[in-house]
């Protein structure tokens, strides 16, 4: 039970046997979390990292929890206020566990391969192109189908809500822009398994201990942890489908603030200042006049991690590639490629479709993100001539001009 804003988040569930029945917590080596973000030195140069390798199965089977590798975050379970951004890859189905977070909630980005995501309030499939949110406490369980990758976002002290519309209005008769709640948001429908492939074995229920990097667990349970056969309430995990976003964009000129592209957010104590955005580019129609139509140039006090799901990012169509990332740190420079520029400086100002068969989204925060030594040195995804795609970039001021 916990509240955000002016709303109780609630969920009662009823159960064949209550989850206190087990046996004492232990600690388990799985998987490579970390909230640890004084591994390595800071790094303020702009980061990116080719696709992250998914192991070869049956040489190297890992699944969903052996297979979770922290990249980057910020702040601390403890106090109750920070975010991770985790990769995870695997090749093989979770098979007599199940896992909770203690820490706070998950939001999961699929980007190759299909979950079945069950949990103690029934089932989801989610597929690339979708997202979940498995909030803090509820345990879950993921089988996979082949070689499986995504990202996920874990913000802990906020829970992921709709962001504030404005003049948008959500309460309006017509369906709202961007994030429709009432066509988009799907909950699962309580599905009752009694054993969960024989839950005497080992590790049958994994948990990330609040402020360490490590799993504890515990053995022996002899009924299943999804043993619920009816639920009721607001709190719970949801799954939602990125092409019923309502994208909304400048019709005159300029540029508007990529915050019009918030799908969620998880706001901190300061009013207006996220803790972390949910923020994707789909395809849309490109109309602005007299304007530069690409990301501009930019530093900003905000971390902007970028994830691809599919397809060919506008602003950089070679060297940002799915199943990939990329992180610029809060004032560091960034911005499209030479190739972006020089195309887009050129390009006749049109109607055009931008993003066509392409998904790319942003883990944005307030918070200054440190990158762990998994991220720069360990995964060997870094991508180190990063910085070379400015290179090209020349002066085309002429003073002259007016």
């Amino acid at each position: 039970m916990d509240t955000a804003g002016l709303f109780r988040l609630c969920s009662w569930l009823y159960r064949i046997l209550p989850s206190v029945c087990h046996k004492p917590f232990k600690p388990l080596k799985e998987g490579h979390l970390t909230h640890d973000w004084d591994e390595v030195e800071p790094d303020p140069n702009q980061l990116r990292w080719k696709p992250f390798e998914i192991p070869k199965a049956p040489q190297n089977k890992l699944d969903f929890v052996s297979g979770l590798h922290t990249l980057c975050g910020a702040g601390e379970p403890r106090g109750r206020n920070g975010i991770a951004v985790h990769i995870f890859v695997c090749n093989t189905s979770m098979l007599d566990r199940c896992l909770y977070n203690s820490d706070g909630d998950f939001l999961i980005v699929p980007q190759q391969g299909k979950l079945l995501i069950t949990t103690e309030f029934g089932k989801m499939l989610v597929e690339p192109n979708e997202i979940c949110v498995i909030q803090q406490g509820m345990r879950f369980s993921v089988e996979v189908f082949g070689e499986t990758r995504g990202y996920i976002l874990e913000v802990y002290g906020a829970h992921f809500e709709l962001p504030d519309l404005g003049p948008i209005d959500p309460l309006c008769q017509l369906p709202p822009g961007l994030c429709n709640v009432k066509i988009a948001i799907a909950q699962p429908l309580a599905a009752v398994t009694k054993i969960l492939r024989g839950c005497t074995a080992p590790e049958a229920l994994l948990s990330p201990l609040i402020s360490q990097p490590a799993f504890w667990g515990f053995s022996g349970q002899d009924f299943s942890p999804f043993n619920v056969v009816a639920w009721h309430g607001n709190y719970t995990p949801y799954k939602y489908h990125l092409e019923k976003f309502m994208v909304i964009n400048a019709v005159a000129f300029d540029h508007a603030d990529p915050s019009i592209f918030t799908v969620l957010t998880a706001k901190s104590t300061r009013p207006g200042v996220a803790l972390a955005d949910f923020v994707i580019f789909p395809p849309r129609w490109g109309v602005a006049n007299n304007t530069f139509r690409p990301p501009y140039y930019h530093r900003n006090c905000m971390s902007e991690f970028m994830g691809l799901i599919k397809g060919h990012y506008e602003a950089k169509e070679e060297g940002f590639q799915p199943g990939g990332a990329s992180l610029h740190s809060m004032m560091t420079p960034h911005g499209p490629d030479a190739d972006c520029f020089e195309k887009a400086s050129k390009a006749k100002l049109e109607p055009e479709r931008v993003a066509e068969g392409t998904m790319a989204f942003m883990f944005e925060s307030s918070l200054s993100m440190a990158v762990t030594k998994w991220g720069l040195q360990t995964s060997n995804r870094l991508d180190k001539n990063y910085y070379k795609c400015w290179e090209p970039l020349k002066s085309h001021f002429n003073p002259k001009c007016k």
